[in-house]
């Protein structure tokens, strides 16, 4: 029964992943629910090991799709795994219990500035080209990959945004471009965790794989209704991170 609980979880989780990050909201509560006893740093790791397959295959169902600028996406996705190892380091030194109390509230100006803006994300018309492209992709991805080492909730909708807001791309193009980075950050927190030995790899095989199925779903959802839906998607995925984090942050006792 635990198996198909976290395995169901996993593919609503690489579902929602795929078209606007926040995977991980669907699938770490269901993971420390079902194993209260495990420690906190092999959930991470298990989530960690399923998720990264699911979002690597959201990427290539979008290169097939979406034009990828992958001249200015790999120095991206480079400065992103970067910033992710700093980020992780960073966090060994400082607590990071003052950023979590200012989370939601950066969550919700998010979330005001997108509703504010109706017409932003809707039509793809790029800012930058060239070098520069590259330059303010590999800003965007050390700066929020710095985030994802040293927090990690919303990094996918912080990426989604960035791309909507900094680069003038559109929902479903910043989606699709936010995927591969996120790769990259995954891909070093989960490397972290499995040197420390913090991976269940026999759960993780199993929620990979339904992660991966969730996932070609979700991008076949956001080819087919386009910028708009993921801009809706966006938007609930946003309020959810909002509640959330509040309620982790403010209501736990």
């Amino acid at each position: 029964m635990e198996l198909l609980i976290v395995t169901l979880a996993s593919l609503l989780a690489g579902l929602v992943d795929s078209i606007v990050g926040g995977g991980g909201l669907i699938l770490l509560p269901v993971l420390f629910a079902t194993f209260p006893g495990a420690a906190p740093a092999t959930l991470f790791g298990t989530n960690k090991s399923a998720s990264i397959w699911g979002t690597a295959f959201a990427t290539v169902q979008y290169s097939r799709k979406v034009v990828m600028p992958w001249r200015a996406l790999l120095p991206a996705a480079g400065a992103g795994l970067l910033g992710s190892l700093i980020g992780a380091w960073v966090v060994t030194q400082v607590d990071p219990a003052l950023f979590r109390k200012a989370l939601p509230v950066m969550l919700a100006v998010l979330l005001i500035y997108t509703l504010a803006k109706k017409d932003m994300g809707r039509n793809h018309a790029p800012r930058y080209s060239g070098a520069q492209e590259a330059w303010v992709g590999a800003a965007i991805g050390l700066t929020i990959g710095f985030y994802d080492g040293f927090f990690g909730p919303g990094t996918g909708s912080f990426l989604v945004f960035a791309y909507v807001r900094l680069m003038g791309y559109d929902f479903l193009n910043a989606s699709a471009s936010a995927k591969l980075i996120n790769v990259a950050t995954n891909f070093s927190a989960l490397m972290l965790f499995a040197i420390q030995g913090h991976v269940w790899w026999h759960l993780a095989l199993v929620m990979a794989v339904s992660n991966i199925i969730g996932s070609l779903i979700g991008t076949r959802l956001a080819l087919k209704h386009g910028a708009g839906f993921v801009r809706q998607v966006f938007i609930l995925v946003v309020l959810a991170l909002i509640c959330k984090t509040a309620y982790d942050t403010w209501f736990r006792a």
